[in-house]
C-alpha cells in the first residue's frame, strides 16, 4: 500500500453517506429470524451504488443473506467484511441522530458497524482500490442466541462465501482480541410425574422439583469453582453460569417442573461435546436424588479460538489502526462470543472483531458516536489495502 493509496481511501469515506445507510438499516425492525426487510434495504443500497448482489438462502429462506464483492481483477488475498442484521428481541427503538450520536435498535449491535463496512468498500471502489485481491461483504440473520442458532452463517461458510481473513464490526474497540472462549447455552428441565397441586394436598412422597433445581444450582456453582483450573493466558478460564431459575405458577403450588438456563464457556478448542456430557450427567445425578427426571438441551454457539500475532491479517489490521489512531491495539481477550469464533473454527480463517466504541448493546438504549462509525470505515479500508495483495508479496 502506498501512502497515496491510503490517503485516497481514507479521504473517500463519506460520513453523510455512511450515516444515511445506517439510519436506513436501523429503521427496519429485524429481531432474529425476521431480518428480511433489513436485508432487502441493504441489497437496494448496494445495487444503487453499482455493486452486484447475491441473495443466497443459506438455510434460512425467510431472510436470504446479502453478498457483494469488490474485485480488483488482479490475483491477491480477499478480505471479508461480515455482519449480522438481526437484533435481540427487545422493544423496537427507531433511528435518531442527535449531538453526533446515533441511536436505535441495532445501532450498536451491529447495523452501524455494517454501514461502516459498506462505506469502507465504497471508499475503496471510489479510489480505484484495492490493486490486488478484493473485498467480500456478507450480511445475514440468525446470529443472536437463543432465538437464532447460527445456521445462516454456517451455511454461507459451507457454500464457500469465505475470504482469506475476516473483519467483524462488533462493538469492541479497545483491544485486538487474540483469543476467545467457546460457549454453549444450556436449558435444563427437571420434571416429576403427575399434576401441579396445592402444597397442603400433595402426597408426602411427591418429588420436590424446586429443591432439585436449587440443589443443581449449588452443584453448578461448585463446578464453576473446579473449572478455575482450566485457564488460558489470554482468554481467561472455563466457567458455568446460571442466569435463570423458573418454577411454579403461584407461591403455594407444588409444581411439576423446574427450569434452569445459563452458559458454559471453555478456553480449549473442541470442548463443546465434553461440556454437554458433563452437564447432562450432573443434572441426571441431582434429579435422581429427588425422584425427578432431567432433560438437557445444549446448543454450542461457537468454539474457542486463538490468532497468531504474525498472521498477515493481524499485521495488516494493526498497521491500519496505528496509521489511523496513532497506536496499535493491545493483544487481549474477546470477552463475548461472536461470528469470529465460527470463522476460525468452521472456515479455518483468521477473524478479527473490531467495531465502534458503542454502548447499550442488548438493551433498548443502543448508541454509538458517529465519529466512531467513520473511524471504523477508515480502519477497514486501510486494513484492506494492507491485506489485499498477492500472497507472494508478504504482509509487510
Amino acid at each position: 500500500m502506498t501512502c497515496e493509496d491510503h490517503q485516497a481511501a481514507v479521504a473517500a469515506v463519506d460520513e453523510a453517506r455512511l450515516l444515511e445507510t445506517a439510519v436506513d438499516l436501523v429503521a427496519a425492525p429485524s429481531p432474529t429470524r425476521s431480518a428480511g426487510e433489513a436485508a432487502d434495504r441493504l441489497d437496494r443500497r448496494l445495487r444503487a451504488d453499482g455493486f452486484e448482489v447475491e441473495r443466497p438462502e443459506a438455510d434460512w429462506p425467510e431472510s436470504p443473506a446479502v453478498v457483494a464483492r469488490l474485485d480488483s481483477g488482479a490475483p491477491g488475498r480477499w478480505l471479508q467484511f461480515n455482519g449480522h442484521l438481526d437484533t435481540v428481541h427487545l422493544p423496537f427503538a427507531p433511528p435518531a441522530v442527535r449531538d453526533g450520536v446515533f441511536t436505535g435498535s441495532g445501532s450498536s449491535d451491529m447495523k452501524g458497524g455494517i454501514a461502516a463496512s459498506v462505506e469502507a468498500m465504497r471508499a475503496l471502489r471510489d479510489s480505484g482500490l484495492p490493486r490486488a485481491g478484493g473485498i467480500l461483504l456478507t450480511a445475514h440473520d440468525h446470529h443472536e442466541a437463543p432465538w437464532g442458532d447460527g445456521r445462516q452463517l454456517r451455511a454461507l461458510i459451507r457454500e464457500g462465501y469465505v475470504g482469506d481473513g475476516v473483519l467483524l464490526p462488533e462493538y469492541l474497540a479497545d483491544r485486538l482480541p487474540g483469543a476467545g472462549r467457546g460457549m454453549g447455552v444450556f436449558d435444563i428441565r427437571l420434571t416429576r410425574p403427575g399434576e401441579a397441586v396445592h402444597e397442603v394436598l400433595r402426597p408426602p412422597e411427591t418429588p420436590d422439583v424446586v429443591a432439585a433445581g436449587a440443589a443443581l444450582v449449588g452443584e453448578l456453582k461448585d463446578l464453576d469453582v473446579r473449572l478455575t483450573a482450566m485457564r488460558h493466558e489470554v482468554s481467561g478460564r472455563d466457567s458455568v453460569f446460571v442466569g435463570q431459575l423458573e418454577s411454579g405458577e403461584i407461591f403455594n403450588q407444588a409444581p411439576v417442573s423446574c427450569r434452569l438456563r445459563g452458559t458454559r464457556r471453555w478456553v480449549s478448542q473442541g470442548r463443546g461435546e465434553e461440556a454437554r456430557e458433563e452437564l447432562t450427567a450432573l443434572a441426571g445425578s441431582v434429579a435422581s436424588r429427588f425422584g425427578a427426571e432431567a432433560a438437557v438441551e445444549f446448543q454450542v454457539v461457537g468454539e474457542a479460538f486463538e490468532l497468531r500475532r504474525e498472521d498477515p491479517l493481524v499485521e495488516a489490521f494493526q498497521a491500519a489502526v496505528e496509521a489511523n489512531d496513532g497506536a496499535a491495539l493491545p493483544w487481549a481477550d474477546k470477552p463475548f462470543l461472536d461470528d469470529g469464533n465460527r470463522f476460525c473454527g468452521q472456515a479455518g480463517i483468521p477473524a478479527i472483531t473490531h467495531g465502534p466504541a458503542a454502548k447499550g448493546a442488548h438493551t433498548t438504549e443502543e448508541r454509538v458516536p458517529v465519529a466512531e462509525l467513520v473511524r471504523v470505515a477508515r480502519v477497514y479500508a486501510a486494513t484492506a489495502l494492507n491485506f489485499c495483495r498477492d500472497a507472494a508479496e508478504g504482509s509487510g
